[in-house]
């Protein structure tokens, strides 16, 4: 990492973002039934439109850079693609066919077509219907919970979920009007019939992330139990088991390196030297207890003093001590995108956002 990463202040807590195609503008969910749209000017970031369609918590969206458009998921058991007409965002129905809580939502590479992740143990792969001008869906069945996280392969035409029965599994998600000729990945020689399993991977801990690399030759996915595992083609999995509290989200830097982030309150870096072999590399925001307003130490001590006020007295009040970490997120970070892409294909910058109400940009 290099330089002070831009930490910018958005919500009082946000549950994911995403970033138009130049990065002018960002759309954040302020963990409500709301998608907050904000537009850069001068150095200040200001709200700009609020999308209200929703009945319930927005769990999930994406921008389409290319398209430029927005999709959103929610606890309603809902999705809308947005469109930018006439100076305002408009959204269209997608019929998801779901009875519980949509819980994330991404495009595909190519755009015309996105899958959404659910409670009702399906994905819905959806794509847009010219006659009926909505978005239909078909299913994906083959889970036994929740579903929490999908990622597509760069075909355009398989699927990796994430599952909190404790699988990480690889779908077809080919449709035949839209992905018309069957294509070839490390993953399959030739693209299965919709929903059929390509690969199936336990977890020790139910799945928080999951993710492709540049190539999607590689595939790594995170888990409850603070373990990283990573898969590549025709051999075992890796697991790395760490010591600190469980990652929520992941990204393949290219394809030698993966960042993770989640609970611990900063980005992890891990590398790998050859088929299966990866390491951790570092914390790339290192955390340090600080002081707090008595002049003692507010690391461990304090959350610890936080945490026997709360069993013993039923309160979290800790006098005067406060803690603050050294770390640019103060919470949970939630999820983690891509920035910039050099012509490699490679990850350059990328940002963050956390219950702490911040994104903040990073440069590798």
């Amino acid at each position: 990492m290099s330089g002070n990463p831009n930490v910018i202040r958005l919500a009082p807590c946000i549950t994911c973002h995403a970033w138009n195609g130049d990065k002018t503008k960002i759309a954040i969910c302020p963990n409500n039934n709301e998608v907050h749209i904000y537009t850069k000017k001068g150095d200040a970031w200001v709200l700009e439109f609020q999308l209200k369609q929703h009945d319930a918590v927005v769990t999930s969206l994406d921008w389409a850079p290319t398209l430029n458009r927005i999709v959103s998921c929610s606890q309603d058991r809902n999705a809308y693609v947005w469109a930018f007409e006439n100076g305002k965002w408009e959204p269209t129905l997608v019929i998801l066919r779901i009875n519980r809580a949509a819980t994330f939502v991404k495009w595909s590479p190519k755009e015309d077509k996105f899958a959404v992740a659910s409670g009702a143990k399906v994905v819905s792969v959806c794509h847009f219907e010219v006659e009926n001008n909505w978005w239909v869906s078909k299913h994906i069945k083959k889970h036994r919970s929740t579903v929490t996280k999908v990622a597509w392969h760069p075909n355009n035409q398989l699927l990796a979920t994430g599952c909190t029965d404790f699988k990480c599994r690889i779908f077809s998600a080919a449709i035949k009007i839209i992905d018309k000729r069957p294509a070839s990945s490390a993953w399959a020689a030739k693209t299965p019939i919709f929903g059929e399993v390509v690969l199936e991977v336990e977890c020790p801990g139910w799945v928080h992330g999951v993710a492709f690399s540049p190539s999607g030759d590689r595939l790594a996915f995170v888990g409850h139990d603070s373990s990283v595992t990573f898969v590549d083609p025709g051999q075992p999995p890796t697991t790395i088991k760490l010591p600190g509290l469980p990652q929520m989200d992941l990204m393949f830097v290219d394809e030698n390196r993966v960042i993770t982030v989640g609970h611990d309150c900063q980005p992890i870096l891990f590398t790998s030297t050859g088929p299966c072999q990866w390491a951790f590399a570092q914390k790339l925001d290192e955390k340090k207890a600080t002081t707090g307003a008595a002049g003692g130490a507010t690391g461990g001590a304090n959350a610890f003093e936080l945490f026997k006020n709360k069993v013993d007295r039923g309160t979290t009040d800790s006098g005067s001590l406060q803690t603050v970490l050294e770390t640019k997120h103060q919470n949970t970070i939630t999820a983690i995108v891509p920035y910039t892409i050099d012509a490699n294909k490679a990850v350059t910058e990328f940002s963050t956002c956390g219950l702490d109400g911040s994104v903040v940009v990073w440069k590798i």
